[in-house]
Protein backbone atom coordinates (compact mmCIF):
# COMPACT_ATOMS: atom_id res chain seq x y z
CA UNK A 1 0.00 0.00 0.00
CA UNK A 2 1.63 3.73 -0.85
CA UNK A 3 0.75 6.67 1.07
CA UNK A 4 1.07 10.02 0.21
CA UNK A 5 0.52 13.32 2.81
CA UNK A 6 -0.33 16.69 1.74
CA UNK A 7 0.51 19.62 4.63
CA UNK A 8 2.36 22.79 5.29
CA UNK A 9 1.70 22.84 9.32
CA UNK A 10 3.53 21.48 12.27
CA UNK A 11 0.33 19.01 12.91
CA UNK A 12 0.62 17.45 9.37
CA UNK A 13 4.18 17.43 10.05
CA UNK A 14 3.54 15.55 13.34
CA UNK A 15 1.49 12.54 11.84
CA UNK A 16 4.01 12.21 9.24
CA UNK A 17 6.17 11.66 11.55
CA UNK A 18 3.84 9.35 13.69
CA UNK A 19 3.23 7.13 10.35
CA UNK A 20 6.71 6.55 10.45
CA UNK A 21 7.10 5.76 13.91
CA UNK A 22 4.47 2.62 13.80
CA UNK A 23 6.58 1.44 10.74
CA UNK A 24 5.04 2.64 7.51
CA UNK A 25 6.52 4.94 5.18
CA UNK A 26 5.21 7.91 2.76
CA UNK A 27 5.79 7.83 -1.03
CA UNK A 28 5.41 11.26 -1.85
CA UNK A 29 4.49 14.31 0.13
CA UNK A 30 3.33 17.93 -1.44
CA UNK A 31 3.44 20.95 0.43
CA UNK A 32 3.41 24.87 -0.52
CA UNK A 33 6.30 26.14 -2.48
CA UNK A 34 8.77 28.27 -0.79
CA UNK A 35 7.74 31.49 -1.81
CA UNK A 36 4.32 30.87 -0.12
CA UNK A 37 5.48 30.71 2.95
CA UNK A 38 5.50 34.61 4.28
CA UNK A 39 1.76 34.36 3.55
CA UNK A 40 0.63 30.84 5.50
CA UNK A 41 0.57 31.24 9.10
CA UNK A 42 2.36 28.28 11.06
CA UNK A 43 4.08 27.13 7.45
CA UNK A 44 6.65 24.34 8.36
CA UNK A 45 9.18 23.34 6.12
CA UNK A 46 9.27 19.31 5.18
CA UNK A 47 12.72 19.24 3.46
CA UNK A 48 14.18 17.98 6.22
CA UNK A 49 12.13 15.12 7.29
CA UNK A 50 11.67 14.06 3.53
CA UNK A 51 15.26 13.70 2.74
CA UNK A 52 15.99 11.98 6.01
CA UNK A 53 13.18 9.44 5.15
CA UNK A 54 14.22 9.72 1.39
CA UNK A 55 10.15 11.21 0.63
CA UNK A 56 9.95 12.69 -3.50
CA UNK A 57 9.12 16.21 -2.27
CA UNK A 58 6.69 18.07 -4.43
CA UNK A 59 6.24 22.20 -3.82
CA UNK A 60 3.39 23.63 -5.30
CA UNK A 61 1.14 26.60 -5.47
CA UNK A 62 -2.16 24.67 -5.16
CA UNK A 63 -3.09 21.06 -4.56
CA UNK A 64 -5.47 21.41 -7.64
CA UNK A 65 -2.02 22.05 -10.10
CA UNK A 66 -1.93 19.48 -12.80
CA UNK A 67 1.67 18.67 -11.47
CA UNK A 68 0.11 17.55 -8.23
CA UNK A 69 -2.00 15.28 -10.11
CA UNK A 70 0.48 13.75 -12.06
CA UNK A 71 2.41 13.00 -9.47
CA UNK A 72 -0.15 11.24 -7.49
CA UNK A 73 -0.83 9.19 -10.30
CA UNK A 74 2.88 8.59 -11.17
CA UNK A 75 3.80 7.29 -7.48
CA UNK A 76 0.71 4.99 -7.49
CA UNK A 77 -0.66 6.51 -4.42
CA UNK A 78 -3.65 3.97 -2.72
CA UNK A 79 -4.43 6.72 -0.19
CA UNK A 80 -3.56 10.42 -0.10
CA UNK A 81 -3.84 12.31 3.45
CA UNK A 82 -4.18 15.94 3.04
CA UNK A 83 -3.74 17.08 6.72
CA UNK A 84 -3.03 20.62 7.90
CA UNK A 85 -3.84 22.51 4.25
CA UNK A 86 -6.75 25.02 3.89
CA UNK A 87 -6.66 24.60 -0.28
CA UNK A 88 -9.99 22.64 -1.05
CA UNK A 89 -9.27 19.36 -3.03
CA UNK A 90 -10.79 19.14 -6.40
CA UNK A 91 -12.64 15.98 -7.79
CA UNK A 92 -9.42 15.20 -9.65
CA UNK A 93 -7.35 14.73 -6.93
CA UNK A 94 -10.05 13.35 -4.81
CA UNK A 95 -10.00 10.69 -7.83
CA UNK A 96 -6.22 10.56 -8.42
CA UNK A 97 -5.34 8.15 -5.76
CA UNK A 98 -6.51 4.50 -6.13
CA UNK A 99 -8.25 4.12 -2.94
CA UNK A 100 -9.13 7.66 -2.26
CA UNK A 101 -8.03 11.03 -0.35
CA UNK A 102 -8.64 10.92 3.51
CA UNK A 103 -8.21 14.11 6.00
CA UNK A 104 -9.16 15.23 9.48
CA UNK A 105 -12.06 17.32 11.09
CA UNK A 106 -11.44 18.60 14.57
CA UNK A 107 -15.35 17.67 15.94
CA UNK A 108 -17.42 14.69 16.00
CA UNK A 109 -19.10 14.45 12.47
CA UNK A 110 -21.53 14.89 11.22
CA UNK A 111 -21.93 17.76 14.12
CA UNK A 112 -19.99 21.25 13.44
CA UNK A 113 -19.36 20.73 9.40
CA UNK A 114 -17.79 23.59 8.34
CA UNK A 115 -15.26 26.40 9.78
CA UNK A 116 -14.08 27.27 13.37
CA UNK A 117 -14.28 24.20 14.98
CA UNK A 118 -12.51 24.72 18.24
CA UNK A 119 -14.05 28.07 19.28
CA UNK A 120 -17.56 27.00 18.11
CA UNK A 121 -17.23 24.09 20.59
CA UNK A 122 -16.12 26.18 23.53
CA UNK A 123 -19.03 29.14 22.49
CA UNK A 124 -21.72 26.75 22.49
CA UNK A 125 -20.66 25.02 25.55
CA UNK A 126 -20.34 21.49 24.65
CA UNK A 127 -19.79 18.55 27.19
CA UNK A 128 -17.44 16.64 24.31
CA UNK A 129 -16.67 17.61 20.63
CA UNK A 130 -13.12 15.42 19.14
CA UNK A 131 -11.70 14.70 16.06
CA UNK A 132 -12.80 12.45 12.73
CA UNK A 133 -10.44 10.93 10.39
CA UNK A 134 -13.34 10.47 7.05
CA UNK A 135 -12.70 10.11 3.71
CA UNK A 136 -13.28 13.39 1.48
CA UNK A 137 -15.69 13.57 -1.01
CA UNK A 138 -17.36 16.32 -2.98
CA UNK A 139 -19.16 17.77 -0.44
CA UNK A 140 -18.19 19.75 2.89
CA UNK A 141 -17.10 17.47 6.09
CA UNK A 142 -19.58 14.81 4.20
CA UNK A 143 -17.23 11.99 3.83
CA UNK A 144 -17.40 7.97 5.20
CA UNK A 145 -16.11 8.07 8.66
CA UNK A 146 -13.01 5.80 9.45
CA UNK A 147 -12.65 6.65 13.34
CA UNK A 148 -13.21 8.54 15.94
CA UNK A 149 -11.56 10.38 18.79
CA UNK A 150 -13.53 12.46 21.64
CA UNK A 151 -12.54 15.00 23.81
CA UNK A 152 -14.50 16.21 26.83
CA UNK A 153 -14.98 19.41 27.70
CA UNK A 154 -15.51 21.09 30.69
CA UNK A 155 -15.77 25.41 32.06
CA UNK A 156 -12.19 25.40 32.08
CA UNK A 157 -11.35 24.34 28.53
CA UNK A 158 -9.66 27.22 26.43
CA UNK A 159 -8.79 27.36 22.77
CA UNK A 160 -5.45 26.68 23.54
CA UNK A 161 -6.28 24.03 25.61
CA UNK A 162 -8.39 22.31 23.44
CA UNK A 163 -5.83 22.74 20.66
CA UNK A 164 -3.55 20.57 22.35
CA UNK A 165 -6.01 17.70 22.58
CA UNK A 166 -7.22 18.12 18.91
CA UNK A 167 -3.57 18.02 17.91
CA UNK A 168 -2.84 14.85 19.66
CA UNK A 169 -6.03 13.18 18.45
CA UNK A 170 -4.63 13.23 15.04
CA UNK A 171 -1.70 12.01 16.12
CA UNK A 172 -3.45 8.80 17.83
CA UNK A 173 -5.79 8.30 15.23
CA UNK A 174 -3.18 8.06 12.31
CA UNK A 175 -0.93 6.17 14.52
CA UNK A 176 -4.09 3.54 15.24
CA UNK A 177 -5.38 3.48 11.63
CA UNK A 178 -1.81 3.64 9.41
CA UNK A 179 -1.22 -0.41 10.01
CA UNK A 180 -4.91 -1.34 8.94
CA UNK A 181 -5.05 0.82 5.71
CA UNK A 182 -1.56 -0.66 5.07
CA UNK A 183 -3.41 -4.23 4.90
CA UNK A 184 -6.94 -3.31 3.38
CA UNK A 185 -8.66 -3.63 6.63
CA UNK A 186 -10.75 -0.37 6.11
CA UNK A 187 -14.33 0.17 7.55
CA UNK A 188 -16.20 3.17 6.47
CA UNK A 189 -19.13 4.75 8.07
CA UNK A 190 -21.67 6.87 6.18
CA UNK A 191 -22.65 10.35 8.14
CA UNK A 192 -25.96 10.42 9.30
CA UNK A 193 -27.30 13.17 7.70
CA UNK A 194 -30.34 13.52 10.43
CA UNK A 195 -27.76 14.71 13.03
CA UNK A 196 -25.81 16.61 10.71
CA UNK A 197 -24.99 20.22 11.64
CA UNK A 198 -23.24 22.94 10.30
CA UNK A 199 -20.61 25.93 11.97
CA UNK A 200 -20.37 28.90 9.96
CA UNK A 201 -17.11 31.00 10.05
CA UNK A 202 -16.09 33.45 11.96
CA UNK A 203 -15.13 37.17 11.50
CA UNK A 204 -12.69 39.40 13.92
CA UNK A 205 -16.18 41.37 14.84
CA UNK A 206 -17.53 38.02 16.17
CA UNK A 207 -14.73 38.33 18.96
CA UNK A 208 -16.54 41.21 20.45
CA UNK A 209 -17.91 40.76 23.60
CA UNK A 210 -21.67 42.33 23.95
CA UNK A 211 -22.10 44.59 27.13
CA UNK A 212 -25.11 43.70 27.15
CA UNK A 213 -25.18 40.31 27.11
CA UNK A 214 -24.71 37.90 30.32
CA UNK A 215 -21.48 37.53 31.97
CA UNK A 216 -21.36 33.32 31.00
CA UNK A 217 -21.79 34.15 27.56
CA UNK A 218 -18.77 36.98 27.48
CA UNK A 219 -16.54 34.09 29.91
CA UNK A 220 -17.35 31.67 26.68
CA UNK A 221 -16.05 34.03 24.29
CA UNK A 222 -12.84 34.71 26.27
CA UNK A 223 -11.83 31.25 26.32
CA UNK A 224 -12.90 30.43 22.56
CA UNK A 225 -10.78 33.31 20.91
CA UNK A 226 -7.83 33.15 22.77
CA UNK A 227 -4.37 31.86 21.75
CA UNK A 228 -3.99 30.46 18.80
CA UNK A 229 -7.06 32.46 17.64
Amino acid sequence: MKFGFVTCVQLGLSCMDAIYRVGQSLDLVITLNDSQARQKSGRVYLDDFCNKHQIPLLKSNHINDESCIAAIKAHKIDWLFIIGWSQIANSEILNAPNNGVLGMHPTLLPQGRGRAAIPWAIIKGLNKTGVTLFKLDTGVDTGEIIAQKEILLDTSTTAASLYTEVNRCHIQLIEEVINPLSKGELSLRVQDESKATIWPGRKPEDGEINLKGSVVDAEKLVRAVTKPY
